[in-house]
């Protein structure tokens, strides 16, 4: 017991820190453990720069349905939408009914707090289908930093956007079989108390180092969603197209 008191005493003093978990990767259990944890649509409502219009509550799972450890998004052609395009620029023209969901912690990086973010995903990589797990700024933008993103090819994206001009863009090849592959990245703030590192992996290999400007002290949502035609081309699918994430798991130091 005393051995295990000294140990304990000498990894406190080097400054090891004690790991919280901000989202279980269990959150997708059932309705109710998912309405603990995340909200339905994307932070500001069910339109963005996509045909997909979000939509789901806790009394619609048609689009939005967590349950058995899995949350599956499912984009289904719609007609007479109303309104007829996304309030979001550019305003694409909507064709589909689909799912997003939002995280309530927000993810913010500072000198003494660094996040890891993982999950396991099942993503379409056909023409018109465009999934995404990723950050976005909470006020204003960027920051932005795309640790899933999948837009109509065999390649899923890591993108960090320090501005729309400035962006940096790593591909890594993703199988068309819609067999479930893990992804995770950790954001830890740089010496300067400005930047973050930004360490993107899948399958436990790391696959890109990228860095966020500025990113330090700034609140970010995390975001899963399954948009659809945009940057993935077009047309989409005329039939039903399914995005699933498991195993998504939160932690900050």
């Amino acid at each position: 017991m005393l051995l295990s008191l000294v140990v304990a005493t000498v990894f406190l003093s080097a400054g090891v820190h004690a790991q919280t978990t901000v989202i279980p990767s269990d959150s997708f259990s059932s309705v109710s453990r998912f309405e603990q944890f995340w909200n339905y649509l994307y932070p500001w409502g069910s339109d963005h720069n996509g045909s997909g219009r979000m939509v789901g509550s806790s009394s619609d799972h048609s689009h939005i349905n967590p349950a058995g450890g899995t949350l599956t998004l499912i984009a289904t052609p719609t007609s007479n939408p109303v309104p007829p395009t996304s309030t979001a620029n550019p305003n694409p023209a909507i064709h589909y009914a689909s799912g997003a969901v939002h995280a309530k912690s927000q993810i913010t990086v500072t000198s003494t707090q660094s996040w890891t973010i993982q999950g396991e995903f099942s993503a379409p990589t056909v023409k018109g289908t465009w999934p995404a797990f990723w950050l976005t700024a909470v006020q204003g933008w960027p920051p932005e930093a795309d640790i899933g993103e999948w837009k109509g090819t065999n390649n899923n994206w890591y993108n960090t956007f320090n501005t729309s001009a400035v962006v940096r863009s790593d591909l890594v090849a993703w199988p068309a079989d819609l067999s479930f592959h893990s992804l995770k990245a950790v954001l830890t703030a740089e010496s300067n108390g400005k930047d973050v590192r930004i360490d993107f992996y899948m399958d436990n290999a790391l696959r890109a180092t990228q860095f966020g400007a500025g990113f330090v002290g700034k609140a970010m949502w995390l975001i899963v969603n399954l948009q659809m035609e945009g940057s993935s081309g077009s047309p989409g699918p005329s039939g039903t197209t399914t995005y699933k994430a498991r195993n998504v798991l939160v932690t900050h130091t």
